[in-house]
């Protein structure tokens, strides 16, 4: 056996260089100028990255050493395609604080409460370390939440909030704070898009997945309370169900029955997503639109079949409260995570270049990588009340 430099064992051990390409040209200085002053400048280089790793009591960036804070975040349908940007904005905020990935779980896909507060329950019962939850009920999640903050436990919203009565916030519990939409504002601004759109008024129908939930009633709400006082317009609310694979169906079954409707809307990914293949199927060329930016959603603006989509930042609903509960256990609860609104955007046509592009941002795509963009930067629209 070949003698291996002392030096290229210092730095396969103390870098822990699995096997590999760059283990193997340590060993054999293959394309190396030479494997000895190799190893040695990894050591140099790496001497002072790995002080800010977070292992061994050293310190990451500037913060001190932190434990392996494991959090969860708790939703109402977990295998919904809108929260695919959410999960990847949790997973990359966790790798860039060198934390383990948080545990995601709830009810799958029907926004069972009590589905999403046992497994809330279960995350208290483990001694996360924070948690972050989707709150779909004013009053379903006030108990859970409060003992967990009573056990030491910080808790923050994400995506919805509680709900709303006569258009002010019932928010029903203790969290920390909230980062999200509000939702009932973000309906009014639908309803705004709508009169541009149908000046005259007419009969309109708003397809919901789920009437009645906090996460998304709001918005109906919202465009209600803009569109009903003109007297313009005739609102009819139909429910597509929590189920993606029922929203198309229902979609065509009530379009097929009202060939008159004038205009054809909804307030959650998965009715806005099925609306281009649900007017094409009945024949309807009509003003419509919707929320959040899947892929189908997309295909639907750049083909025309949709005017407009609303798109509010699920990536950061999924990067900020894992930002927002290190922080918090970082000092203690000296840093207070502020209530964060995540925005208003109107995707149309003139402004769609960027959302095309497959990205984790939006959840089109996995790569971890720069999204190109020209042109000036619009201000995003709060959503916010003052």
């Amino acid at each position: 056996m070949r003698d291996i430099d002392p030096k290229v064992e210092e730095a396969i051990e103390t870098l822990n260089i699995k096997d590999g390409p760059t283990r193997r040209r340590l060993l054999k200085g293959t394309g190396l100028f030479s494997a000895t002053a190799a190893a040695s400048a990894l050591l140099t280089a790496c001497g002072s990255s790995s002080a800010k790793s977070g292992s061994g009591g050293s310190t990451v960036g500037d913060f001190p050493s932190t434990p392996k804070w494991k959090f969860w975040f708790v939703n109402h349908v977990y295998t919904n395609p809108f929260f695919v940007p959410t999960q990847y904005g949790f997973a990359d905020a966790a790798a860039l604080l060198n934390l383990e990935k948080p545990n995601w779980g709830g009810s799958a896909s029907t926004s069972a409460v009590p589905e999403m507060v046992s497994y809330f329950n279960t995350a208290v019962s483990a001694k996360a370390d924070g948690i972050a939850t989707s709150v779909i009920s004013a009053t379903g999640f006030t108990t859970p939440i409060a003992n967990a903050m009573s056990a030491g436990i910080p808790v923050v919203s994400y995506n919805s909030d509680g709900t709303y009565v006569n258009d002010k916030p019932v928010i029903g519990t203790n969290r920390l704070a909230y980062v999200g939409q509000s939702l009932f504002l973000s309906g009014q601004q639908m309803g705004q898009k709508i009169l541009s759109l149908l000046p005259g008024g007419g009969p309109i129908v708003i397809f919901i997945a789920t009437p009645g939930t906090g996460n998304i009633q709001p918005r109906y709400d919202g465009a209600a309370s803009v569109l009903n006082p003109t007297g313009k317009f005739q609102l009819a609310e139909i429910a597509t169900g929590a189920a993606t694979s029922g929203e198309l169906a229902a979609e065509k079954a009530y379009l097929e029955a009202h060939k008159t409707v004038k205009g054809a809307f909804a307030v959650d990914a998965g009715s806005t997503s099925f609306l281009p293949q649900a007017l094409a199927a009945t024949g309807l060329k009509i003003p419509a639109g919707g929320f959040d930016v899947l892929t189908p959603t997309i295909d639907g603006i750049k083909s025309g079949a949709l005017n407009f989509s609303i798109d509010q930042s699920p990536y950061l609903q999924g990067f900020l409260p894992v930002l927002y509960l290190y922080m918090f256990k970082l000092s203690g609860g000296l840093v207070h995570p502020p209530n964060t609104d995540t925005g208003l955007t109107f995707v149309t046509s003139s402004n769609i270049g960027p959302y095309t592009q497959m990205t984790r941002f939006e959840g089109s795509g996995t790569a971890q990588k720069l999204v190109p963009r020209s042109g000036p930067i619009q201000e995003q629209q709060a959503t916010t009340s003052t």
